[in-house]
């Protein structure tokens, strides 16, 4: 599997295009199996359902006014949101029979990035929390409390992706922004079920969690961006947003 690191991207867009670009030649076969890690901007990602919702409008409007870029998810799931200390996560896989194995796919990653997480102090599991936001089965928690990372799946012929994020510091910003936003989707959530690395371990870094995500995948070959994969996504940016 490769390890690409990429930069900033210039929006959370086209950061979503440029997963959507990677699933797409991944599936086509001109890309291997990847692993992208990149801190994103800050952002409220919304899923399909959330566009239904009478208070969709005013949910955007929201993320806008706590400065966040409203977009649109590329798997599926309901709001959610991450801030500029966050690591982004994308798994892609050259998968023959992506259907095959989905919920395989939740548990393993889940409890990878678990463990990458309890190396550095967190007591990290996997499972959903009552009352979390985007509640997922394979969520990932700090002591049955806290959610701090949610992964959801883009599965197309040929290949299937697994996007995640974590929130390493900013806390209180991040409840903020997701009480108006789901406030306005009249989504029901508890608040403390929201949090940050740093809240769980203080003096937690980036770096930190990015160098521990990345050692729970092994050996990987670094790689960079390529033109026509960045090309793509620029094309695919504007289906990002909402």
């Amino acid at each position: 599997m490769r390890l690409l690191r990429s930069g900033e991207a210039g929006s959370a867009a086209l950061e979503l295009a440029i997963s959507h670009a990677l699933l797409t030649r991944v599936a086509r076969g001109e890309l291997p199996s990847t692993l992208r890690v990149y801190r994103p901007r800050a952002a409220v990602a919304f899923g399909k359902l959330d566009r239904l919702s009478p208070g969709y409008d005013a949910a955007v409007a929201a993320a806008r006014r706590h400065g966040y870029e409203p977009v649109l998810r590329l798997p599926g799931g309901h709001a959610a949101a991450y801030n500029a200390q966050s690591v982004g996560i994308d798994v892609v896989w050259a998968l023959s029979d992506p259907a095959t194995g989905t919920h395989a796919r939740f548990a393993r990653e889940g409890e990878r990035l678990a463990r990458a997480l309890r190396t550095l102090g967190v007591d990290a599991r996997m499972g959903e929390v009552p009352g979390e936001y985007c509640p997922g089965e394979y969520s990932v928690n700090a002591r049955g409390r806290v959610k701090l990372i949610g992964t959801a799946q883009r599965l197309v012929r040929g290949a299937a992706l697994l996007g995640a994020s974590v929130v390493v510091s900013g806390g209180p910003e991040l409840r903020a922004v997701l009480r108006d936003v789901l406030g306005a989707l009249a989504f029901q959530w508890d608040e403390a079920t929201a949090g940050a690395l740093d809240e769980e371990v203080p003096g937690l870094t980036l770096e930190a969690v990015e160098e521990a995500i990345i050692a729970a995948y092994g050996e990987l070959e670094p790689a960079d961006l390529d033109s026509e994969t960045l090309a793509l996504a620029h094309r695919l940016e504007a289906e990002r947003a909402p």
